[in-house]
């Protein structure tokens, strides 16, 4: 014989669990680096026209370059620890310092 669900109250567990709904599939982040967006960044480094295949190596360049520097801050995070305060927060002067270790150095902060 074949039983019903149950039913009732679903805080006391009457109904079956369901999955979630509405969830987005993962994708890689740097998708987000949008076409217009490196598009304008190309604009103001005064450059006219953009070929189809730059897009996805101007994307590989800036997560080479976040990578680069997310490693740089996590030494310099670790190595700033002491028995007693360990840094877990990241200043915006440790941002201009790696900057300024990897040639790029930023003014004004």
């Amino acid at each position: 014989m074949i039983t019903p669900p149950p039913t009732g109250n679903p805080l006391t567990g009457g109904f079956p669990a369901l999955p979630r709904r509405g969830r987005k599939p993962i994708r890689d982040n740097i998708l987000g680096v949008s076409r217009q967006s490196i598009r304008r960044l190309a604009r103001r480094g005064g450059i006219a026209r953009i070929n189809i295949d730059i897009y996805q190596g101007v994307r590989q360049v800036i997560k080479d370059r976040l990578e680069l520097l997310i490693s740089q801050l996590v030494e310099l995070l670790e190595s700033g620890n002491t028995p007693d305060h360990e840094r877990t927060i990241v200043d915006s002067r440790d941002v201009v310092y790696v900057l300024s270790r990897l040639g790029t150095p930023m003014y004004g902060f």
